[in-house]
């Protein structure tokens, strides 16, 4: 039924500018505001929707998760650009948690929404492009 749909993702945000100056000003994506509400297009993916909510409560998962090449230097720029990243247990103090094979190494950080963000090692999303049969 829904299978020729691009379908869309969303989060809640509780701030338009301060969301639009992060996503657009400090991690330098392409914003579009549109009848109050944010789209945010992710690198070279998709589009997302950032929308106010007065009640807004900050999601408790990773909204939005960025693969980058080199995550190390992707850290310190972003870390250059006054993100702040999130140190929670088993990462290390160059903000950066080992996958240590259990997936990629991940560094987390949050809007000024307080959701959860994240830049990943590589491309491990691509596994899920072409789920293998079995």
């Amino acid at each position: 039924m829904l299978a020729t749909s691009e379908g869309l993702s969303s989060f809640s945000i509780d701030d338009v500018e301060a969301a639009r100056d992060f996503y657009a000003g400090t991690l330098g994506l392409e914003v579009v505001e549109e009848h109050g509400m944010l789209r945010i297009k992710l690198g070279t993916g998709p589009w997302v929707l950032a929308y106010p909510k007065d009640d807004h409560v900050p999601a408790t998962h990773t909204v939005i998760m960025f693969p980058v090449s080199d995550l190390p230097a992707e850290v310190a720029a972003l870390t250059a650009a006054g993100v702040r990243f999130e140190m929670l247990p088993g990462v290390g103090a160059d903000g950066i948690m080992p996958g240590d094979g259990n997936g990629p190494d991940n560094s987390w950080f949050k809007d000024p929404a307080g959701n959860w963000l994240s830049v990943m090692a590589g491309n491990w999303l691509s596994v899920m492009e072409s789920p293998s049969a079995n």
